[in-house]
């Protein structure tokens, strides 16, 4: 056995999307990260061990941007056959690239030391390496989903539902309890050219017939997320009791559908079955505040709003499986979008102690719109952003300066609901031949800049000045209805590809007042968000489309310099 030191800025603990992109977005800050991850592979719910597509707020225009749609758009252009382990493989490289962030994988936090109601340090063990860590850090951000820091620091956190009174709100039952959404074992399907016959697990269960199933999706199209126990267990000490049960339920329903009845499945066949359950729910953090379901329906207009839901208040029952009364989930209406504040994502009581993800500080009803992971992705890019300014400016994250945090997230390509980023002095001061790529919205048709061939985007000045980089902002439509990847492989799959409306290639010409030319090409570009970081005096700069990944105008949101 051997024991490796760190000492770090920020201890990022799970690597599902909340995590990874709360470690990305601290290192690309410049400060020193390390990320532990229990499992070999990042993503959580995401990742090809769960195969949960990546879900996010609802409604026009709404959909996350900032380092998820980063990543979503780089594994379009990587992985356009869908493959899971080259999924893996862009996570994974995304984490890699950065190089104030280390990752510690197969890695599993399980001390911790706290001192003055802070967390000194954490211990980790690797088993594949037979190697503990130690890791010290001024910040601990725990995106585990179930809140393993929690009992270890000895933070304030829930678990189950919240009476009604306790917040006054609607949907909890009457009186508190320990329930929760459970948590499922999904499966994957492919279409093949032959009939295809099923032999199940002697252990499976049995459904014979459609009545054993009801109010059950069990179509060729679905993903089988209502395959779900464990919310009337313990959704943490249980997890291997629900496995076993889900993976019975999992073998009988294909069994069902291949078996019994039709179900138009003769030439599919069972391609993957998962044996790590997906969690909606377990503990949850209290924080500096609560958000609840009122809040939610309010609007979430905090002043320190730094991200947003706008998924329904889809509240599982906690039977799952075994509820047959009707509909496995509610779908309370909630607005899209609705705000998240920081206070949220800090303890209460252990001061330097945060966290993002499903585990953020929401009462159980709020919890069910905001555990979709792309909310919890942006949520992951606003704590590390967070973290990195409290750290850069030697403040307590508690004091930080909300309105630069929010610019700086908007810097980033993150949406803020109800806020527009203010653009540089440079850019603003400057002729434009096209006002709206300088206005500070960067979605939505109207904040669109639509080009053809031969035409251009011109900045001039009255004198040289002297620029340090280029923001450019496409369009990757934000109203897109595929996701990361297919739950299901039709015979003919359609191709989950990087959309037609983004930038292929452009040009950047700029010239100063003696005639120099500098110039920028661009022939394979895959990103919404680029910046181009330049040492130029210049006069005069334009911006030439060439061409797009199909579209047939050039659509551009934001074209700015700094």
């Amino acid at each position: 056995m051997r024991t490796l030191n760190y000492k770090a800025d920020l201890c990022v603990v799970g690597g599902g999307m909340s995590g990874l992109c709360c470690a990305v977005a601290a290192a690309r800050h410049s400060i020193k990260t390390v990320l532990v991850h229990d499992r070999h592979v990042l993503g959580g719910n995401a990742s090809s061990e769960i195969r949960m597509h990546i879900c996010g707020a609802h409604g026009e225009d709404n959909r996350e941007t900032g380092i998820i749609e980063e990543i979503m758009l780089e594994n379009f252009y990587q992985n356009p056959n869908h493959k899971y382990p080259l999924w893996d493989s862009v996570l994974y490289e995304k984490a890699m690239a950065e190089e104030n962030l280390t990752l510690l994988l197969n890695t599993s936090c399980f001390d911790a030391v706290t001192e003055n109601d802070t967390v000194r340090s954490i211990k980790a063990w690797q088993s594949n390496a037979e190697t503990f860590h130690v890791i010290e850090a001024k910040y601990y951000a725990d995106c585990s989903g179930d809140s393993i820091l929690a009992p270890l620091s000895g933070a304030l956190y829930r678990y189950g539902r919240e009476a009604k009174a306790e917040f006054n709100e609607s949907i909890p039952p009457e009186t508190a309890d320990k329930k929760t959404m459970g948590m499922s074992c999904l499966f994957q399907i492919r279409e093949t050219d032959h009939k295809v016959e099923y032999t199940p697990p002697e252990w499976a269960y049995k459904y014979e017939t459609d009545a054993d199933l009801p109010y059950k999706d069990h179509t060729k199209w679905n993903n089988f997320w209502w395959i779900e126990i464990g919310g009337e267990w313990d959704c943490i000490h249980d997890t291997d009791r629900c496995r076993d049960e889900l993976l019975k339920i999992a073998y009988g329903v294909w069994d069902h559908m291949k078996n019994y009845g039709d179900h138009d499945v003769d030439n599919w066949e069972l391609e993957w079955i998962g044996f790590l359950p997906g969690k909606r729910e377990s503990r949850r953090y209290v924080g500096e505040y609560t958000v609840t379901q009122n809040d939610v329906e309010a609007e979430g207009r905090f002043d320190d709003i730094v991200a947003y839901g706008g998924w329904t208040m889809d509240d599982h029952f906690p039977e799952g499986f075994y509820y047959t009364a009707g509909h496995p989930t509610i779908y309370h209406p909630a607005p899209h979008p609705w705000g998240i504040p920081l206070r949220c994502m800090i303890s209460k009581n252990i001061k330097n102690l945060t966290f993002a993800g499903r585990n953020i500080s929401v009462t159980h009803a709020a919890l069910s719109s905001s555990r979709v992971m792309a909310t919890c992705a942006i949520l992951g890019q606003a704590l590390g952003t967070a973290v990195a300014q409290a750290v850069c400016d030697n403040t307590d994250i508690r004091k930080i300066n909300i309105e630069k945090l929010q610019n700086t997230l908007m810097d980033d390509d993150c949406y803020i609901p109800w806020h527009d980023r203010k653009v540089s002095d440079l850019t603003s001061s400057a002729d434009c031949s096209e006002e709206v790529v300088r206005n500070g919205k960067y979605r939505g048709e109207d904040n669109c800049v639509k080009l053809s061939e031969g035409d251009e985007i011109v900045y001039t000045f009255d004198k040289d000045v002297k620029i340090s980089e280029i923001r450019l902002v496409f369009d990757s439509d934000l109203n897109r209805k595929y996701q990361n990847m297919p739950c299901n492989f039709p015979l003919e799959q359609p191709r989950y590809k990087l959309p037609e409306t983004l930038a292929e290639s452009y040009k950047i010409i700029a010239k100063n007042k003696n005639g120099d030319i500098k110039a920028i090409e661009i022939n394979s570009n895959h990103q919404r968000f680029v910046r181009h970081f330049v040492d130029w005096e210049v006069y005069e700069i334009r911006f030439m489309p060439q061409k797009t990944h199909g579209c047939e105008h050039f659509r551009i949101f934001g074209f700015e310099i700094n």
